[in-house]
């Protein structure tokens, strides 16, 4: 935390701490690293393949992986690729996952429960999730810092997800609670 942090915040988490420009994106792309190696996703020498979106969330993954790739001996390539042994990164994060584990448990889908893990095999498949632990907010906002260019995408959002919404808004930590309650359940 600098000196700007107090006179130019740009996020506030809800313990009241504060971050500027420069110190949110640090903050962002430590994370990134830090859910990479807390599960395990990458491997010195792996392939990661991406999708190239337009969205806020798919142009972030980008960023963030060509970051990573940077700093560590992977290759990226663009899906659809026809590569083997490919890893699969997709743009997926706490408020779809919140939203897909408590759809679950409400439409009673327990079969589902295996697949909103942060490194999910489908057959010879593995799909990781670099923005697994990350809010939606949180995303937007380093893009916005960042300057990524990205398309507002309208979401035709359900009853439940406007519920969850409103309840994170009423109590903040509500979905990070739900996405490490079903990590600890879970492992």
């Amino acid at each position: 935390m600098c000196k700007i942090c107090e006179l130019k915040p740009v996020y506030e988490f809800t313990n009241k701490r504060k971050l500027c420009k420069s110190c949110f994106i640090k903050y962002f792309q430590k994370k990134v690293l830090y859910i990479i190696r807390k599960f395990s996703m990458i491997k010195s020498g792996d392939v990661i393949g991406y999708e190239t979106g337009k969205d806020f969330r798919s142009v972030v993954l980008k960023d963030v992986m060509e970051m990573f790739a940077e700093k560590s001996p992977i290759q990226l390539v663009k899906l659809p690729s026809k590569k083997k042994n490919l890893k699969i990164a997709i743009n997926s994060n706490i408020d779809l996952e919140a939203e897909k584990i408590i759809n679950a448990l409400i439409y009673e889908k327990s079969s589902k429960l295996k697949e909103f893990f942060p490194v999910v095999k489908k057959g010879n498949k593995i799909i990781i999730k670099p923005l697994y632990l990350f809010l939606d907010k949180e995303i937007l906002l380093y893009a916005k810092l960042k300057n990524l260019k990205f398309i507002k995408i309208k979401d035709n959002k359900s009853k439940l997800v406007k519920f969850i919404n409103d309840l994170e808004q009423n109590h903040p930590e509500v979905k990070r609670a739900v996405v490490n309650s079903y990590l600890k359940l879970m492992r």
